[in-house]
């Protein structure tokens, strides 16, 4: 069900009045009319019979949470009735036990369900074994990635301790299904949503303006910006390759960056918008990544909760491993302190990324993709050392603004090569681009090879709109960067502006839409 829709539009206003009368008339229970209402989403979603993998996840995580509590409930009241330390220990080696098989054995039932359902036809398809990615015609569950992510934070967190477990399964299933995050995000953390979905809220605590305003945002970026380029793109790298000028493939990854942020965090503002209309607060997924200074900045900034997610689950359980500190030891004592400070974070980083790759397709571009993000940030930790010495020998002041904008132009250079990777499924293709791009750059041949693909004046209409929508969406990101709150600025002018501003965004929203061109969010596939 598309975002910007009649039957959604229907289906918030009614779910939005249930909601609050539900909360004004009884006071509590609002989070049952979220429970039911987002299960009609996934309904009319069109993938109820892909339910039944949902509350596998929402089931077995639930009741493995349950279990960690009661084991651990179990062991402080042995050891309240003995002092032996033999006893003491053996009992805590005991549930400790138990409580890993249960960890492991819930862990392969959400992740082998996940691995089956999104990868499986996929391994075959690239070793061979099948003519299509899609043959076994498996119906993915929506937002399949996000929620198994939730329930595993939420079990591995159950299991450390670090929060109490719920027992009431139709109020995890409510923190699982809220229909908001499904569609791309973001992935929310137990501790911070649940409070929020189980305590009553009124309409005085929603900003509507500021809602309004983030939602059409949001619509502006993915309908005006984002869907405005896809054809292009795809006509794009159809040309481009060898014998074809590199700046056709240049011009087309540049404009991949925008129909990917605009895409993403388009459909990251509309989703945000709608949970605050429910007075609920959703984990920031996105901050202005292309205004980063380094590779490892961008990734703090770009789908923030599943970086948070790999690094809490992944990277400390990885990098702080025993066999992960001697290497550590040995290569800091044969190749100086600082390689081995770092490089048991470094080879983390790289299983993180290839696991970031994969979680996006197991296609071998995806992996490609991933590994070079891994390899790029863990060689500039390895060799800061070395970048700081030739700055000082170079006398680079580091606090001018000048090398400022040159570390965010360079991380953008070294984000778009990335995406050569991630968008040119072919990865021989993406080899011939990028060396086009690299060797025959051919700048004056551009107008030519652009005049050959026939461009009408529909597409290039298309491409001003976008532009003139970029163009915006960057001096929103560099006000903001610099402290600015764009939503307050607009919701301290005066309501004909305000109402001026909002009507401009939907008509160029309505004009984008008369193309017919674009689709459903890219991260709904994931």
């Amino acid at each position: 069900m598309e975002l910007l829709s009649l039957q959604f539009a229907i289906f918030l206003v009614a779910l939005l009045a249930a909601y609050y009368a539900v909360g004004r008339l009884v006071g509590r229970g609002q989070w049952v009319v979220l429970l039911l209402g987002s299960l009609a989403f996934y309904g009319m979603a069109g993938t109820w019979k892909t339910l039944a993998f949902v509350l596998v996840a929402g089931i077995s995580t639930w009741a493995a949470a349950l279990g960690f509590s009661r084991l651990d409930a179990g062991l402080k009241a042995r050891l309240s009735e003995t002092r032996d330390r033999s006893a003491r220990k053996a009992a805590k080696v005991a549930v400790h036990r138990r409580k890993r098989l249960v960890l492991l054995a819930c862990l392969a039932l959400c992740l082998g369900t996940l691995a089956y359902l999104k990868y499986w036809n996929v391994v075959l398809f690239e070793l061979g074994l099948a003519s299509s990615p899609h043959g076994m015609g498996l119906l993915l569950p929506l937002g399949i990635s996000f929620y198994t992510f939730q329930a595993l934070s939420y079990l591995i967190d159950a299991y450390r301790g670090s929060l109490k477990a719920e027992r009431s399964l139709p109020r995890h299933l409510t923190f699982l299904l809220y229909f908001p995050q499904l569609i791309q995000g973001p992935i929310n953390r137990y501790g911070d949503l649940a409070p929020q979905l189980f305590s009553t809220h009124a309409p005085r605590e929603v900003d509507l303006s500021r809602s309004l305003q983030l939602l059409l945002f949001g619509m502006l970026k993915k309908y005006a910006m984002a869907d405005l380029l896809v054809g292009l793109i795809t006509r794009l790298l159809a040309g481009a390759g060898d014998g074809a000028p590199g700046s056709l493939a240049i011009l087309a990854i540049l404009l991949y960056s925008a129909q990917q942020y605009g895409d993403f965090s388009g459909g990251i503002d509309m989703v945000e918008a709608v949970s605050e209309l429910l007075g609920i607060r959703m984990a920031p997924n996105f901050r202005r990544p292309y205004l980063s200074t380094s590779l490892a900045d961008f990734w703090r900034r770009w789908h923030i909760t599943l970086g948070i997610w790999m690094r809490d689950y992944v990277f400390y359980p990885l990098a702080l491993t025993r066999p992960m500190r001697a290497l550590g030891k040995v290569a800091g004592g044969r190749l100086g302190s600082h390689v081995g400070r770092t490089l048991p974070a470094c080879v983390a980083n790289v299983v993180v990324f290839l696991l970031v790759g994969l979680w996006h397709g197991a296609e071998t571009h995806y992996l490609v993709w991933g590994l070079y993000n891994g390899l790029v940030i863990a060689l500039a930790d390895l060799l800061r050392p070395a970048f700081d010495r030739a700055s000082s020998l170079l006398r680079v002041d580091r606090s001018t603004r000048g090398w400022h904008a040159f570390r965010v132009v360079r991380t953008f250079v070294v984000v778009n090569v990335g995406w050569y990777f991630d968008r040119i499924y072919d990865f021989g293709a993406s080899l011939a681009c990028l060396r086009q791009s690299v060797l025959h750059p051919d700048f004056a041949g551009l107008p030519q090879a652009l005049t050959a693909l026939g461009m009408g004046k529909s597409e290039l209409l298309q491409v001003l709109v976008a532009g003139a929508v970029a163009l915006l969406v960057a001096c929103v990101s560099l006000y903001e960067e610099r402290g600015g709150d764009a939503r307050g600025w607009l919701s301290r002018r005066p309501v004909a502006v305000r109402a001026a501003a909002c009507a401009a965004m939907c008509l160029v929203v309505v004009l984008s839409l008369s193309f017919g061109v674009g689709g459903g969010f890219m991260y709904a596939n994931y």
